[in-house]
């Protein structure tokens, strides 16, 4: 049950941006989407792979949830998450994927401690500076938003996160939300 009354039982991520668009729709929208959807070394699937990880090393139920649906959406198979919460090297992910990963994971986890090492695994692995930018990017907008989703008591089900990949794959993030705060300022008829 969500903590602030202008949250429906059922309410989303979604509901809390539009309470205060001008506070959530910039980092929600627009950089959401450059982030999960602009160019990228990486895939959509890739980038979504990530947020559903950095979510779950978080215990964000609602964010780990729909980002395993939209990674899913675009091709992930969805029995990976279970095995790569437990052991990334077990895990039948791309071998190339496990550096970023591993990085993601000591970012969330433990983001004083990242060391040039770390960096360089993911280069040794073939990815370049953009490459890691794009996960630090991805890791950070995700410990933002798996924290203002807790913060809120907002919680997910499959039906909801498999209407909202659909509408993300359809509009993109940005649309997906401004769409709504478009809505939201619509007076009542």
């Amino acid at each position: 049950m969500p903590y602030f009354k202008f949250l429906p039982p059922d309410g989303t991520v979604r509901h809390v941006m539009m309470n205060q668009p001008a506070r959530y729709l910039p980092i929600g929208g627009t950089f959401t989407q450059h982030v999960l959807r602009g160019p990228s070394p990486f895939t959509v699937a890739e980038r979504e792979l990530i947020a559903a990880y950095v979510s779950g090393l978080n215990q964000c139920q609602y964010c780990h949830g729909a980002h395993k649906a939209f990674a899913v959406d675009n091709g992930v198979d969805p029995d990976l998450f279970e095995s790569l919460m437990t052991d990334i090297d077990a895990a039948p992910v791309d071998k190339k994927m496990r550096p970023v990963l591993r990085y993601a994971k000591k970012l969330t986890l433990s983001p004083a401690r990242m060391a040039q090492t770390d960096a360089d695994a993911v280069f040794a692995a073939g990815w370049d500076e953009q490459a890691l930018g794009d996960v630090v990017a991805v890791t950070a907008l995700f410990n933002f938003f798996n924290r203002i989703v807790e913060g809120h008591g907002v919680r997910g089900s499959d039906a909801i996160w498999t209407r909202a990949a659909k509408m993300i794959r359809e509009t993109g993030y940005e649309s997906f939300l401004k769409e709504a705060a478009q809505r939201a300022a619509r007076p009542a008829e």
